[in-house]
């Protein structure tokens, strides 16, 4: 094992891990079954904490289209990181950073940028050592302080992007001792005609892994149906690893399933014993069951929410729909969520708003479909439908309030439209003149102060709460005067910014600048998402 002096390794940074690949072809859910496995561990007592590695050339997920790339999710420190981040964050129950997202840009950037400054004293930079020193330094460095670190690999093994990740994978194999490295490939297992299990696929994918130098421990095959017994055997014989050590993921009705399917299959114990963690880890009866218990809770009510948006991707709002399901956990009741396409609600409220139990609008960018969700809006605060704006919905709420309340038929966001006559969103004086964009961008997790009396402070229990923000345009001060003498209250700012708004006379009408859903947890739902549910179910009061 080198030295601290060698490579700049400090070995008290971490103690296990546990690498994720996948093979055959992507989407498999490698990282469901990674985060899954890291849930099982943290109810065994273990601090968990995880790291994505993107393999593509972007520096962070902040520019990407959600429409092919799925939502952008945000973190606490204002990293822009894929959405598998996203997932990890709420298995695991934890707030990650920047640091445990690694993507090709990252690396390539850092590397460059030390060769330009004259760090290698004119050594030859190259793939192998620099961009792997750099990747291991990155992992290691993001599982500091952590009992077992889960670092996933993004993409498919084989595919030339990946391949100095799965070298430096290589490369952690020889500077660890065995018992604190765990290789899990998990593999697609997909049926023939007559419904029989092939393999071919799985053995494939373990050759092309064995070529790079790596061996699997742990075989995770994803399968709409269990593995049967003479599957397994013949993975284990083919890609030589013990029978114990193959494991199922078959297809489920929720991914919050997916920790109790392979704990079932024993795949915790496994690792644990593999790891050497078994003797640490809490007695079977003293483990958490929380996770359990909330996610197998029989529902009593079922409500329907629609979601309007302009993205027909359910990965595009994923952190949304999965507060929706968060919050119905929370107020027992099963969330039906309703797709409405923003763009065919712009001449008017169609049929499909009518049957809804409540209404969320949800955040973006650009000026495509904003008619048809202040349509939407329109409708929700004019029929006492509950309502709730998530940051770009937010800002349309109050524009739709001054178009419709205050007689402005003009007013609009300046990020939209930037020669509106009345600008109710805009810069503030202080983000005007900046060239670098990022510069009035608001990122990452920021408090607000919340007046007393209001459903703010009633849904969040107190005066402050803490979310994360991801936009740049804010209510333009100039209007809030004339917006609050109307009927619209501002109850939660932070300064001159404001931070939520309601219509107290409505039954739930809340919108919120920041994202709220990024925080919300299967058993510790957002409380505006609570709010919201627990009045379109009607057990608050409310009047649907």
């Amino acid at each position: 094992m080198p030295t601290e002096s060698d490579t700049g390794y400090d070995p008290s940074l971490g103690r296990k891990f546990i690498f994720v690949t996948g093979g055959v072809m992507s989407g498999l859910g490698k990282g469901i079954t990674a985060a899954s496995t890291g849930r099982l561990l943290a109810n065994a007592g273990f601090d968990v904490t995880a790291v994505k590695i993107d393999p593509y050339l972007n520096v962070d997920a902040g520019t990407m289209n959600p429409f092919q790339h799925g939502e952008v999710y945000v973190l606490k420190d204002g990293g822009e990181v894929d959405l598998d981040l996203g997932n990890y964050e709420r298995f695991l129950d934890i707030d990650m950073t920047s640091d445990h997202n690694i993507t090709t840009g990252k690396v390539y950037r850092n590397v460059i940028e030390k060769e330009r400054a004259g760090d290698y004293l004119g050594k030859t930079v190259q793939i192998i050592p620099h961009i792997t020193d750099d990747i291991k330094r990155r992992v290691r460095e993001a599982a500091a302080g952590s009992d077992v670190c889960i670092v996933e690999v993004g993409g498919t093994v084989g595919d030339i992007e990946g391949m100095p990740y799965l070298e430096a994978l290589r490369q952690f194999a020889h500077e660890e001792d065995d018992d604190d490295l765990l290789f899990t490939h998990v593999t697609l297992v997909p049926y023939s005609k007559n419904g029989e299990q092939k393999t071919k696929p799985t053995q494939h994918s373990v050759k092309e892994l064995r070529s790079i130098g790596l061996q699997p421990d742990v075989l995770v095959g994803r399968a709409t149906e269990p593995l049967d017994a003479h599957t397994r055997e013949k993975i284990a014989l083919f890609c030589d690893v013990p029978q114990d050590a193959v494991f199922s993921n078959p297809d489920v009705d929720d991914i919050y399933h997916v920790p109790l399917m392979v704990e079932d299959e024993g795949l915790d114990d496994y690792v644990m014993e593999y790891l050497g963690l078994a003797d640490e880890a809490l007695p079977q009866k003293e483990r958490n069951t929380e996770w359990r218990d909330r996610v197998t809770q029989e529902t009593t009510e079922t409500v329907t929410v629609g979601l309007v948006g302009k993205y027909g991707l359910e990965d595009a709002y994923i952190s949304i729909h999965e507060a929706l399901k968060h919050a119905g956990l929370e107020c027992n009741i099963e969330v039906e969520r309703k797709w409405i396409h923003s763009e065919s609600l712009a001449d008017g409220h169609a049929d499909e708003l009518t049957d809804l139990d409540g209404i969320v609008v949800p955040g973006g960018f650009g000026s495509r479909g904003t008619e048809g969700k202040i349509e939407a809006i329109r409708y929700a605060r004019e029929n006492n439908v509950p309502f709730l704006g998530l940051c770009l919905g937010f800002q349309m709420a109050v524009v739709e309030f001054a178009r419709n309340v205050l007689g402005l038929e003009d007013a609009h966001s300046a990020e939209l439209e930037e020669e509106t006559p009345n600008p109710v969103i805009d810069l503030l004086p202080e983000q005007e003149g900046l060239e670098d964009m990022g510069g009035t961008m608001r990122l990452g997790k920021h408090v607000t102060e919340l007046n007393e009396g209001t459903i703010a402070a009633d849904i969040y229990g107190g005066t402050t709460c803490t979310e994360r923000h991801r936009h740049r345009y804010e209510v333009n001060p100039e209007y809030i005067d004339e917006l609050e003498d109307n009927g619209l209250v501002f109850s939660g700012a932070s300064g001159r910014r404001m931070e939520v708004l309601e219509i107290p006379d409505h039954p739930y009408f809340l919108g919120t600048q920041f994202h709220p859903e990024f925080r919300s947890r299967p058993t510790r739902a957002s409380p505006p998402f609570v709010g919201f549910v627990d009045t379109v179910s009607g057990a608050n009061g409310g009047d649907r």
